[in-house]
């Protein structure tokens, strides 16, 4: 048997990182398993779906690099199929036409919960007569397809993950499977779906989970063979509640221009819910390839940490990634904050962004850690580097510094520490009372690169321009 798996997001919004989990789990078990990924746009929701989301919802899939063998489809394609199978379903009484009112349906709702019943539909419509029908369709209803569900039993399965589930069948209720307007819901388009697509696993959010007995008795009702089902983890915040924006970025695209590394993104997403046996913290593509099984992917919830992710995007960017990847991607981000242009003195930039790479934890943050490399002058940033200039003897070491740098004859990293180091010795300074105003100074901040790579890498010029101009606001 060919393992044949989806990813079928709703395009109602953009691709959020529970998503892009459920896709990656999805693809990771059918190339671990040789098999078919299919990705299909569930867009039925007429009301909330939107191109502007599909188109998201795949470029965000390829960012990540989750290439699909079969698709993108979509589900709005399908009505002409998903009516028919409806009509099968009348046609063998395991459906029927109902007639009820949204505001008679919410009236019985609050007399259920009055009495402390499952607010369930009651089967009013169920066994109707002709006369019955033509009265409602005579006063302009127009009637709902609800599935005729088994009033009593369980329905179970063995769940890939979670282990064995059953529902007992007497809470459930039968519901909708086609709209008035002729759409189908839910629940009744991904079973035809899924049929139709020899969907052989459904690999998806365990906030499906009730969802599955309804999709099983579908499936029986139609003869057809049901799928297996592995429901994954929810994905919670540091703060035990289900992820939203109020823990940070939801959006995946968010995340990319933050500045994230797409193989960040997947490894950080494959350790939501999955582990290996050895706790392996860092995966090449390949090896989680390798590695994936979903006998390890946890029973509970997952925890998203923000903060372990930007950790891990510093360790990738510092350890993982070459020096023409991260001279790529840094370049995009200068560009785009307009520090640099694609004119500008490449072999400068080069100098300027590999002092930051064993600090910069996501590319977004580069622009703010360099743009004094750029500048014509540079802005103090914050009160310590206002009182670092205000201390006593500052203007005076800084005149002095001035003439000595005007004078030397080698302004590499290890000749500018000789000169200031000996610079200290020779006028009896401590060196923090040279360093400190000598880095604000050149960069208007406190910390930094290391002293003597930054000087090097301004150079002769814009390091005595903005001593002079430091030299004369203290003046």
């Amino acid at each position: 048997m060919t393992i044949r798996v989806r990813f079928a997001p709703s395009p109602t919004g953009y691709l959020h990182i529970g998503g892009a989990r459920t896709a990656l789990f999805n693809w990771l078990y059918a190339r671990k398993e040789q098999g078919v990924f299919i990705l299909r746009i569930e867009d039925t929701d007429e009301a909330r779906s939107t191109t502007e989301s599909t188109a998201q919802i795949l470029r965000s899939m390829e960012w990540l690099g989750l290439n699909w063998d079969e698709g993108p489809f979509l589900q709005s394609e399908q009505l002409e199929k998903h009516q028919a199978y409806a009509r099968e379903l009348l046609k063998q009484d395991k459906a029927y036409q109902c007639y009820c009112q949204a505001e008679e349906l919410e009236a019985r709702r609050k007399e259920m919960m009055a009495r402390k019943l499952p607010p369930k539909y009651n089967g009013q419509c169920r066994h109707l007569t002709a006369e019955q029908r033509r009265q409602y369709e005579q006063e302009g209803r127009k009637p709902v397809i609800r599935f005729r569900m088994a009033d009593t039993g369980m329905t179970g399965i063995n769940d890939l993950v979670k282990g064995p589930i059953e529902f007992n069948n007497a809470l459930l209720d039968d519901f909708v499977i086609l709209k008035s307007t002729g759409s189908p819901v839910y629940n009744f388009a991904v079973v035809c779906d899924d049929h139709d697509m020899n969907i052989t696993h459904v690999i998806r959010g365990d906030d499906h989970i009730s969802n599955t007995p309804r999709q099983i008795m579908l499936y029986q009702a139609f003869g057809w063979t049901v799928p297996e089902f592995a429901h994954i983890p929810m994905i919670l915040g540091p703060d035990g509640a289900r992820l939203s924006k109020r823990h940070g970025a939801a959006a995946l695209d968010e995340y990319i221009q933050q500045g994230y590394l797409p193989q960040v993104i997947l490894n950080y997403l494959v350790l939501l819910g999955w582990a290996t046996e050895d706790s392996q913290q860092l995966f090449s593509v390949p090896e989680m390839i390798e590695k994936f099984t979903l006998d390890r992917v946890a029973k509970n919830p997952a925890i998203f940490d923000p903060e372990k992710l930007k950790w891990m995007n510093g360790e990738y960017i510092r350890t993982k990634i070459d020096e023409a990847e991260f001279e790529k991607i840094s370049k995009e981000f200068l560009e785009r904050a307009k520090l640099v242009t694609e004119e500008d003195d490449h072999d400068y930039i080069n100098q300027v962004i590999k002092l930051e790479r064993e600090r910069v934890k996501t590319f977004a943050e580069l622009p703010g850690l360099v743009d004094f490399f750029f500048s014509d002058g540079v802005t103090l940033q914050d009160d310590k580097a206002r009182q670092t200039l205000a201390k006593p003897k500052v203007k005076e070491i800084l005149e002095k510094l001035k003439a000595e740098i005007e004078q030397a004859a080698d302004f590499s990293v290890s000749g500018l520490e000789k000169l200031v180091r000996d610079f200290c010795t020779t006028n009896n300074y401590k060196t923090g009372e040279v360093f400190h105003p000598l880095r604000v100074t050149a960069s208007g901040r406190t910390t930094g690169p290391g002293l003597f790579e930054m000087l090097a890498v301004l150079g002769r010029e814009r390091v005595l321009k903005r001593l002079t101009g430091t030299i004369k606001n203290l003046g």
